[in-house]
């Protein structure tokens, strides 16, 4: 043994110079930069929440206040008082736990398969998942292939014809080439197929990338509408976005032709300006309640593949 070495007193000499550490102009002018840019982040989610219940004479001088001094819940109590209202947040909740856990599944099969090299065909079914980047059939051929599978009116129709993203599907594959080799041999030679090495080994490590798919993925069926739209000619089926946007264009065409300052005639301070924030709140909020749960492997998750080594 050539030199001693004390792990423990390095650790604590780099502690306390961290700690003995002050901050220069650099890093000030750094930390100022960032809490602009954090504002000019916030302020704008901080305005649609504002305005989503202020008061309709604010709402009408398009006068914004840091501190409301009034408030006007008659947006939400428009939404919340439709009677479809609950059955939609079932229906959009449904699609997003059930479609995103096919999305997953599928997904993460998929690319692990593809990670694979040596089987004949790999190529040309990865140039073919890679052409639907890029063309599609089209409206009609997809209505008709929906029908023909029976699946008009069924709330799979917004699940099963997005059960993969072919770009997410790519990042997971660029995941798995990443991983050593020697890896899945030491699990194989202990007795393990490829489906226990994927269960039991791969996910696990995976945990940021499949947390990041997972937040990508539950985002896209929460805001799904189209589908319902297209597909969906039962109004109880539809989803919440869809729901919401039939609110939203039904009070317009009930004000169209009106003088705002006769709303009051209706029985309701609401104005249509209050009515599209409160939209965006109820429709944003309980898909931003995921982000607390998903931060600690979001900002691994998203760095995938652009380090390496």
């Amino acid at each position: 043994m050539g030199q001693d070495s004390n792990p423990d007193l390095t650790v604590n000499e780099q502690k306390i110079t961290v700690r003995a550490r002050k901050l220069n102009l650099p890093d000030v002018l750094i930390h100022c930069v960032l809490m602009v840019l954090t504002l000019c982040t916030i302020l704008p989610f901080y305005n649609v929440i504002l305005l989503s219940f202020s008061d309709s004479v604010a709402v009408a001088k398009q006068t914004i206040y840091l501190i409301p001094t009034t408030f006007d819940f008659s947006a939400y109590r428009y939404i919340l008082h439709e009677p479809r209202f609950l059955h939609a947040f079932y229906v959009t909740f449904f699609v997003t736990v059930v479609g995103t856990s096919i999305n997953l599944i599928v997904t993460l099969t998929g690319a692990y398969a593809l990670s694979k090299t040596g089987y004949p065909g790999r190529k040309f079914i990865m140039s073919a998942i890679i052409f639907t980047m890029f063309f599609n059939g089209g409206l009609i051929p997809l209505y008709l292939t929906m029908k023909n599978l029976g699946l008009i009116n069924n709330l799979f129709v917004m699940v099963l014809p997005v059960a993969v993203n072919t770009f997410y599907l790519i990042i997971c594959l660029a995941f798995f080439r990443s991983l050593p080799a020697g890896l899945e041999e030491s699990a194989k030679i202990d007795g393990a197929n490829d489906i226990r090495v994927l269960y039991s080994i791969v996910l696990p490590i995976a945990k940021p990338m499949i947390a990041t798919i997972a937040l990508f993925y539950a985002v896209d069926r929460w805001n799904e509408w189209w589908y319902g739209v297209l597909f969906m000619t039962n109004v109880n089926l539809l989803p919440l976005q869809a729901l919401l946007r039939e609110l939203l264009t039904n009070y317009a065409q009930l004000l169209k032709g009106i003088d705002i300052s006769s709303v009051t005639t209706l029985n309701t301070s609401l104005r249509p300006e209050m009515l599209k924030m409160a939209v965006l709140v109820v429709s944003a909020l309980p898909i931003l309640c995921l982000y607390p749960f998903l931060q600690q492997y979001f900002s691994k998750g998203v760095m995938i593949g652009s380090i390496k080594g």
